[in-house]
């Protein structure tokens, strides 16, 4: 294919609990290509689960490697990708994402607490479970939305119909 952007097929964004990894699996699958998650990256090249970043250097840390992690991923990727759920606070990410086809996978409140469950490996959502989702979808839902090229509902769905919309809206 000539012409072609360099960088990933699509790129998935959306809170926790919205499925990117998951999706990205099975879209990855469907198209013949790599998934990649840039939290994995993170985690591979850190040695430690990002629950450990978070408590051991802290969020500030996490961002920093986060961005980095971004950025080599858009560069260097030619499949399906998938962002952590705070990847695209950073205005720096939101710029690099400009002119890449990207899915936001909307989940609702009572999904994604049901998806992330007592959230014991995510430190942001360390307390009351279902009142920090909240704030983070409330928080964050409208920068997704203005990073989406695509707005794909994931509640009641299941993965592999999910990537089916994705995969037909999509060339």
């Amino acid at each position: 294919m000539t012409g072609a952007a360099v960088g990933p097929r699509v790129v998935l964004v959306g809170p926790m609990g919205a499925g990117k990894t998951t999706v990205a699996e099975v879209l990855a699958s469907r198209w013949g290509v790599t998934a990649r998650d840039t939290d994995a990256d993170i985690e591979a090249a850190e040695g430690r689960p990002i629950s450990d970043i978070f408590v051991d250097s802290g969020e500030a840390h996490f961002r920093e490697l986060e961005r980095a992690a971004v950025a080599d991923a858009l560069a260097g990727h030619d499949g399906v990708l998938a962002l952590g759920g705070g990847a695209v606070l950073d205005p720096g990410t939101r710029e690099l994402l400009a002119g890449h086809p990207v899915v936001f996978l909307r989940v609702g409140l009572s999904e994604a607490v049901k998806r992330v469950g007592l959230g014991a490996s995510r430190p942001l959502l360390l307390g009351n479970v279902r009142g920090r989702v909240k704030q983070l979808l409330d928080e964050r839902t409208p920068v997704y939305e203005s990073v989406a090229t695509l707005v794909v509902d994931t509640d009641g769905r299941s993965p592999e119909d999910v990537a089916e919309e994705i995969r037909k809206a999509l060339p």
